[in-house]
Order: C-alpha cells, then sequence, then structure tokens
C-alpha cells in the first residue's frame, strides 16, 4: 500500500491500455497489470472512461466495500489523493453499524431500553469482536466449500463457554468464565444468550449457523435437564468443552412436525435398551458422538441417549444450504444402550420432547430475526449507492415504501421477542412450558413469515444481483434461498400457528361472554 500523494491531474495521465489508475475514495490504485485480470475485461476500463478519473461511484454500484481490503487488491493501492482522506473505512470488529435499523434499538444512539443493563452492552461488544475475529472468516470458507466447523474453533466456543452459554442460564455455567470474564455466571440471563445468538446470526451464513453446534443446543438440555447426575458427569463436561458433540434426534421420514408419528422403536433386553429405525434431517448428525433420541416403547415414547457406535449409521442429506450444517439421514441397526441412558421417565418421552421445543424455537426465531435485520441493513445501503434512472435506488417510493415494510417487520417481532426473553428471565422452567409455549409459537411463525416477506422485497430491491451467489448481492442471494428453513426447523410454521391459538383457547375463561 503506497503512502506517495497524487494530484487529480497527475492520476489523469495514467488512462490507456498498459497504463491504468483510477481513484476509489481517494485512494489511488494502478491497474495498469491487473487490468487484463479485470473480470470486466480492459474495455470496461477504458470504454467508460474509467481510467485516469475517479472510479468510486462506478466502483461501489459494482463492488462490496470488502474487495478493496483483499491482500490481491489492496496491493495495487500506490498512493492518495493530496489533501483528501478516504471516506470509506471498515469497522472495528466490535463496531455497531451506524444504518439506522441495522441494529437493535437499545444499541443505537440515544435510545435506551428497560430490559438490557451494562452487562448486557460489555458482553454485546466482546461477543460481536469475537464472531467477527475467530468466527465469520471460518463461516464464510465452510458455507462455501461444506466442510464442517473446525476443531480448533470448537475449542475455542469451550474455551470460552459459548457452548454452555447458548443453553441459557443454568448450574452447568457455575464456576465457569464466560467470554473471557466479560461477565459472571451470577449475571448472565437470557438476554446475555439473545446477544449470542442474534451476533451469530449477523455472518449471513444460514448452514454454518446450524453447524456451528447447533444440534447441541437442542441436543443436550434433555439431558441437563432429565439425565441422571451419573450421566450428566459422565458425558457434559466433554460436551461444553468442545471435545465431544451432541445432536438431537427426533425427526422422522414418518414424523416431522408430528412427533407423536415416530416409528424408531426400542425395547428392553435385560438392563440394555434395543433401538432400530431411522431420524432424517438431523443438524450436526454426520459429526455427532451423541444422539438424544426420541423412541416408541411398550410404555409410551421414551426419550434415550445414544452413544455414535458400529451399529448406529449416518450418512449426509443433500438440502438447499450447506453440507457444513451436517444434516443426516440416521439408522439405528439394534443398537444397544444402557438403560441408565433414560431421560425422564420410561414412557413420558413426550413431556421431555415438548419441554425441550420452548428454547429450541426461541433459538431459531433469535437468528431468524437477526438474519432478517442484516438484509434491512443490506437494503437501506444498496438503495442510497445504486443509482437508477440517474438517481439513487431509494428515489423511487416503491424502492421506499418495501424498506418501510422491511423496518416494521424487524422492529416490531423485535418488541415482541424482548417482551417474551424478559418473561422467560421470570419463569421457571416448568413455567415456561406452561405459559409462553403458544406465545413462542406464534412469535416464531410471526418472524419466519415476515422473513420470507423480507427476502422477496430483497430480492426486487437487489434486482438480478440477489440471484447470484458471490457480490453486491450475496447475502440477500442466500437469504432468499434459505430463510424457508426456519419456518421448518422445530416446527413448520403452519403447525406454529395451530399450536398458539390453541394454547390461548385452553386459557379462555369459561364464563368469557361478550
Amino acid at each position: 500500500m503506497g503512502s506517495t500523494e497524487y494530484t487529480v491531474t497527475d492520476v489523469a495521465q495514467h488512462n490507456k491500455e498498459g497504463d491504468v489508475w483510477i481513484i476509489v475514495d481517494s485512494r489511488v490504485y494502478d491497474l495498469s497489470k491487473f487490468a487484463q485480470l479485470h473480470p470486466g475485461g480492459v474495455a470496461v476500463l477504458l470504454v467508460d472512461s474509467i481510467a485516469g478519473r475517479d472510479a468510486t461511484k462506478a466502483f461501489f454500484g459494482l463492488h462490496r466495500q470488502e474487495v478493496l481490503y483483499r491482500p490481491q487488491y489492496a496491493r495495487l493501492q500506490i498512493g492518495t489523493i493530496k489533501g483528501q482522506k478516504p471516506q470509506i473505512e471498515p469497522l472495528a470488529a466490535d463496531a455497531l453499524s451506524q444504518v439506522p435499523y441495522a441494529e437493535p434499538s437499545w444499541l443505537m444512539p440515544g435510545f435506551s431500553s428497560p430490559y438490557y443493563k451494562e452487562s448486557h452492552r460489555r458482553f454485546q461488544r466482546a461477543m460481536r469482536k469475537l464472531v467477527n475475529g475467530a468466527i465469520l472468516p471460518e463461516a464464510s470458507a465452510c458455507e462455501e466449500n461444506g466442510k464442517r466447523i473446525s476443531q480448533q474453533l470448537v475449542e475455542k466456543l469451550g474455551e470460552t463457554n459459548i457452548i454452555g452459554m447458548r443453553l441459557g442460564p443454568g448450574k452447568h455455567l457455575r464456576g465457569k468464565t464466560l467470554l473471557g470474564g466479560v461477565i459472571t455466571p451470577e449475571e448472565f440471563d437470557h438476554f446475555h444468550e439473545l446477544i449470542i445468538h442474534m451476533e451469530l446470526a449477523r455472518c449471513g451464513t444460514r448452514g454454518y449457523m446450524d453447524g456451528l453446534l447447533a444440534g447441541g443446543v437442542i441436543g443436550l438440555p434433555p439431558v441437563l435437564n432429565f439425565g441422571s447426575p451419573e450421566l450428566q458427569t459422565k458425558i457434559v463436561p466433554d460436551i461444553l468443552s468442545g471435545k465431544k458433540t451432541i445432536c438431537l434426534a427426533i425427526s422422522e421420514a414418518f414424523a416431522g412436525s408430528d412427533v407423536g408419528g415416530m416409528q424408531t422403536y426400542a425395547y428392553k433386553d435385560e438392563n440394555e435398551w434395543v433401538i432400530s429405525g431411522t431420524k432424517k434431517w438431523i443438524t450436526n448428525g454426520t459429526f455427532a458422538d451423541y444422539f438424544t433420541v426420541g423412541c416408541k416403547t411398550e410404555g409410551g415414547y421414551t426419550v434415550i441417549l445414544v452413544p455414535r457406535s458400529d451399529q448406529l449409521s449416518t450418512k449426509p442429506i443433500k438440502t438447499a444450504y450447506s453440507a457444513t450444517a451436517g444434516t443426516a439421514f440416521v439408522t439405528f441397526d439394534k443398537v444397544r444402550v444402557p438403560l441408565s441412558n433414560t431421560l425422564g421417565k420410561e414412557g413420558k418421552g413426550m413431556s421431555v420432547i415438548l419441554s425441550n421445543f420452548n428454547h429450541e424455537r426461541w433459538m431459531i426465531l433469535s437468528m431468524s430475526l437477526s438474519s432478517q435485520r442484516l438484509i434491512v441493513e443490506e437494503c437501506l445501503k444498496w438503495s442510497q449507492q445504486r443509482e437508477v434512472f440517474g438517481k439513487p435506488l431509494n428515489a423511487q417510493a416503491i424502492v421506499r415504501a418495501r424498506l418501510a415494510q422491511m423496518i416494521a417487520r424487524v422492529e416490531s417481532a423485535q418488541s415482541w421477542l424482548e417482551n417474551v426473553t424478559h418473561q422467560m428471565n421470570n419463569m421457571s422452567y416448568a413455567e415456561q412450558s406452561d405459559r409462553l409455549a403458544g406465545t413462542i409459537a406464534l412469535l416464531k411463525q410471526y418472524v419466519t413469515s415476515t422473513g420470507r416477506a423480507t427476502a422477496e422485497d430483497a430480492a426486487q430491491i437487489f434486482g438480478g444481483r440477489s440471484v447470484t451467489q458471490s457480490g453486491m448481492g450475496k447475502l440477500v442471494e442466500h437469504y432468499h434461498r434459505t430463510s424457508p428453513y426456519d419456518a421448518i426447523l422445530g416446527g413448520a410454521e403452519d403447525v406454529m400457528g395451530d399450536l398458539g391459538v390453541r394454547q390461548a383457547l385452553k386459557k379462555v375463561p369459561p364464563n368469557a361472554r361478550l
């Protein structure tokens, strides 16, 4: 990166084939050798009269800011324009976006909130720095190559206790150092957990977010809440440290949202369970060491912890998002596990499964909403820098109308989510199951349905770029392709709506009359 200063006149002399300089945001770049490698060809630089001139507007009409900072392009910079300073700089790793509505209101300058304390603000800054520095680079790479999360990052998540914190507050965090000591286990609440989920989702890599041990977020709680002390002592430390992984195996080809349709069967043989059957769409199943499995048993449904073995096989399922999620088809061929691996009471597994759903759905909708907000930010930026018919895209009334709807959706959902999270902080696990199951189901339906509406609006705003997996519209393309996942995982959207209403109807007083 050069430090020489040039004048606009100096740059103007370099405007022919073999000698091409341009200006981008007061920075001077020598493209003479690179021009032949330019994806658009040399002609774009010459015919469009970009060579020797300020190409800032043209550059940001075609490229994302991050392109300027890639090593192969950064080295093309030979200096700056004398008397000018660049206006566009990359944000610090823990910085907040200054774009309106890009952040939840509690993070915006001049706004306050009854829910968040200083510990939440400290935690958010530390979490964003960790995500941008340690997680985002791998997330972007794995989303494309389909490789599973690296063991190095898994151990980092264990070291900072992100794995444990994603399960919510509880005794499993006692004595732990959380995120390098930013907060104590006694301070940690569901708003801190909400921050984790929302910061992770800002990566804009939906498959990798499931691959980031999401299977453990839904697979380990039944062990923590219903496993024997001996079983917990045996497996929980290894999972929280990242030495082992776990997933939830409930869904089947026979039973998705209809959990009661499970066909995987377990019977007793002396002091062991013998399990046969299949599970489908199991997140992290291709690499999990333990499986929290819902089974049909003689006395009803039972949940059993099953270690990986030679009788348990997995194969990847090809989906519309990245293979990095580890989505698997799981086969149990007379798998034997001790009766002591039973989670909860035999025949009472349905209550174990249903109690687990609330937290799972809350996690899914939290990340879904954060992803949706990221798309709102993308659209606000693009509508400002993209010019059509000689004016910024946001000069079009229809574009502003779409933006208004997108903003209204994320802000209304954020308020509802924060209210629900506040209730979670003030209810026991059992009270949450009784009082919040319907509300969380309705909120999940709302967030996922509005997410797809936002995906459609964003596609219209980005046009052809919204169907391209790289470049300006890459996050919009990815979100448009993967946002339907959130409407299915953890319970299909229509089922969520019906569940929410049925829960409400149960609590309508019998003497209520108009």
